[in-house]
C-alpha cells in the first residue's frame, strides 16, 4: 500500500466519521423527542393516537354519540318557518367546538322541498338545541323535518371546574297574550366571573301533550361576569293550543368563554 493511498484512505475515513457524527446529531433528536399530543403516534399516557390520557382531544370510541331527540319546523308567517333540532350530549366533560349539520324538509307527501345547512358547537353534558330562522320554501309546507350532522365531531375535554363555574341562570319567565300577539319575557344572569360572548337564547313552548308548539330565539352579543339581562321573545301570530310549559336554553360556545 503506497503512502498516497494511505493518505487518501485516511481522508475517506475522516470524512465518513464526520458525516456519520453530523447525521447522528441531526437524526437523534427525533428519536429522543418527548411524546406529545400532536405527533401522530400513540405514546405517553394516550389511550389512542394523539387522544385520551393527558391530551385535550378525547378518543372517539370513548365518547357517546349525540342523541337527536326531535326536529321540527314551526310556522312564523305564511311561507316562512323556523327549524329546531333538540339534542342531548351524554358526555359530561367533553364538548365540540364546531360541527356541521343539515336540516332537510319534505311536504305531506314526503317529497323533498328544501334544506338548510350550517355549523354549531356542542356544549358539555345535557340537552341543547340548534335553531335555524327564516326558512323560505315558497308555497310548499314542510311537514317532515330531519336533522343530521354532516361532519364527524372532534371531542375536546373541558375541565369540570370550568363547567361548574360557568352558570347562566334563567328566572322571571312570563308568557302573555298567547292567543293574540304572544310575548315571552325572562331574565338571564351570568352567575360567574367569566365573560360569555355570543349567547344565543332559544325558547321552546310546550302544549298539554308535551309537544313543542312554538319556538323563538334572541341573541346577546356579550354577557359579562355577574351581568343580568332582561330578554323578550315575540311571535307575529297566535299560538295554537294551551301552553303549559316553557323552556329557555342559553346556548354559548364554552371554548369562547374567558375568565374576566
Amino acid at each position: 500500500m503506497t503512502w498516497a493511498f494511505k493518505r487518501q484512505f485516511f481522508y475517506i475515513v475522516i470524512l465518513i466519521l464526520f458525516v456519520s457524527i453530523f447525521g447522528f446529531l441531526i437524526i437523534s433528536p427525533s428519536f429522543n423527542k418527548a411524546p406529545s399530543c400532536f405527533d401522530n403516534k400513540k405514546n405517553g399516557n394516550e389511550t389512542g393516537v394523539d387522544c385520551g390520557g393527558s391530551c385535550a382531544i378525547a378518543c372517539f370510541e370513548q365518547v357517546d354519540p349525540i342523541s337527536i331527540l326531535w326536529s321540527r319546523t314551526f310556522r312564523v308567517v305564511s311561507g316562512r318557518y323556523n327549524a329546531v333540532a333538540y339534542l342531548e350530549n351524554h358526555n359530561k366533560n367533553t364538548a365540540v367546538n364546531k360541527i356541521n349539520y343539515r336540516f332537510r324538509f319534505a311536504d305531506s307527501n314526503n317529497i323533498y322541498i328544501g334544506k338548510r345547512e350550517g355549523s354549531t358547537y356542542v356544549p358539555p353534558s345535557g340537552k341543547f338545541a340548534v335553531f335555524e330562522p327564516g326558512i323560505d320554501i315558497g308555497n310548499s309546507i314542510p311537514v317532515y323535518t330531519t336533522f343530521e350532522f354532516t361532519s364527524s365531531p372532534q371531542w375536546v375535554t373541558v375541565s369540570e371546574e370550568k363547567i361548574n363555574q360557568i352558570q347562566v341562570l334563567v328566572s322571571n319567565v312570563n308568557l302573555k297574550d298567547e292567543s293574540t300577539s304572544p310575548r315571552l319575557s325572562a331574565t338571564v344572569k351570568n352567575n360567574s366571573l367569566f365573560t360569555i360572548p355570543g349567547v344565543n337564547i332559544i325558547a321552546i313552548l310546550y302544549d298539554a301533550l308535551g309537544n313543542s308548539a312554538a319556538v323563538s330565539s334572541t341573541y346577546i352579543d356579550i354577557l359579562n361576569g355577574e351581568e343580568t339581562r332582561d330578554i323578550n321573545f315575540t311571535w307575529p301570530e297566535p299560538i295554537a293550543g294551551k301552553i303549559v310549559a316553557k323552556e329557555i336554553i342559553p346556548m354559548y360556545n364554552i371554548f369562547s368563554v374567558q375568565l374576566r
